[in-house]
């Protein structure tokens, strides 16, 4: 019963009780259609820097891996031609103080805090799945197995472990805690948590192209946030040395999540664009929108599909979620690198997703 409900976690964890649901998903809302014109390229000097931030300056780039790049995988491709106004980006990842803060004010209760919804559940489920124990549908999160001794490297769900109670303040589980963790990414966030916390900030999260862009800062084309030297790699990024997902040997000095601005920043200021923790974005994940894109030429400020497609896990929704975590490796998902993307369930949290927000000079001036 536990494998099952593992599976269910993995494949399509995302109906939970909707205490909260007034806090909606606002991937699309308040935002223009793509179109071809100019783009805002330096910060209008009528609009303060918000603190914590960062300006991006307006570019036109190439979104997506090249055919170059070994470690690129299908969803990545094809390379094709963007363009993004200039927009503030948070110079770190939130933080548990920051969520903290927004939790003590507004008294936001979490998914992975929320009973589970087993009606809700099934919707998203092959017909016919059988409902399991009432005690396997109590609150909680992904946690990755520590200490592994042996496995299959590919079967990922001998890996991650279903932790009721595992939320982002017990970020293991009953018996851990974030004391004396405020400058740690916060975890076990959803993408609705994470867009009510853009709510109560006044910020949204970044779009794909957004977040590539801020990633590759002044150096655009790079693989990786600091260029394509991979030999930098242990000492510029949180990510995992040693046999994936036995052993982790921390020559970077971490083990697991590092407290944010413990690696070098990127050329525009910000920390940890590689590993330690992924991040949401505000995009549906459709592994054919890059080949649409491609065939509309260069499009300035993407939204991102209109609705997810993810034959792999077509019963769930899925957004985009990039930067890759602590526990990246070149064995097996290398997703450290600027380009990769994967899909993530809408209400699934776990202890290596957060989240950074951004603000556009529209929304700072109303």
């Amino acid at each position: 019963m536990k494998k099952l409900l593992l599976i269910f976690c993995l494949i399509a964890l995302g109906c939970k009780s909707d205490k909260n649901k007034e806090i909606k998903d606002l991937s699309s809302a308040q935002e223009s259609t793509p179109e071809i014109g100019d783009i805002l390229v330096e910060k209008p000097a009528d609009v303060d820097v918000p603190p914590g931030m960062k300006w991006v300056s307006g570019v036109h780039f190439t979104m997506g891996a090249d055919e170059s790049d070994p470690l690129a995988l299908p969803r990545e491709r094809p390379a094709h031609p963007v363009a993004v106004d200039g927009f503030f980006i948070d110079i770190t990842e939130v933080t548990n103080k920051d969520f903290k803060e927004f939790v003590e004010e507004t008294g936001y209760v979490t998914v992975a805090e929320r009973p589970i919804d087993w009606e809700e559940l099934k919707k998203q489920l092959p017909p016919g799945t059988p409902k399991p124990h009432d005690s396997l549908l109590r609150p909680g999160s992904l946690v990755f197995k520590k200490d592994l001794e042996e496995l299959k490297i590919f079967n990922f769900s001998q890996w991650w472990e279903w932790k009721t109670g595992a939320n982002w303040k017990q970020p293991e589980g009953p018996g851990s805690s974030i004391e004396g963790k405020d400058n740690f990414p916060v975890v076990h966030i959803s993408f609705e948590d994470a867009q009510a916390y853009c709510r109560w900030a006044g910020r949204r999260l970044p779009t794909e192209a957004e977040w590539e862009a801020a990633a590759h800062g002044k150096r655009p084309g790079g693989v990786y946030t600091w260029g394509n030297d991979k030999k930098e790699l242990n000492f510029l990024a949180n990510t995992w040395q040693g046999e994936f997902p036995l052993k982790n040997i921390p020559e970077d000095g971490f083990k697991y999540a590092a407290p944010v601005k413990s690696f070098p920043a990127n050329s525009l200021g910000l920390f940890d664009m590689a590993g330690n923790v992924w991040e949401w974005t505000k995009d549906w994940y459709d592994e054919q929108y890059y080949q649409k894109l491609l065939e509309q030429g260069e499009v300035i400020n993407p939204l991102g599909p209109e609705k997810p497609y993810n034959p792999a896990n077509p019963y769930e929704k899925e957004k985009v979620i990039k930067g890759g975590s602590f526990l990246c490796n070149e064995s097996y998902c290398a997703s450290y690198r600027i380009t990769a993307k994967m899909p993530q369930a809408l209400d699934s949290g776990s202890d290596h997703l957060g989240f950074r927000t951004v603000a556009t000079v529209e929304m700072l001036r109303k």
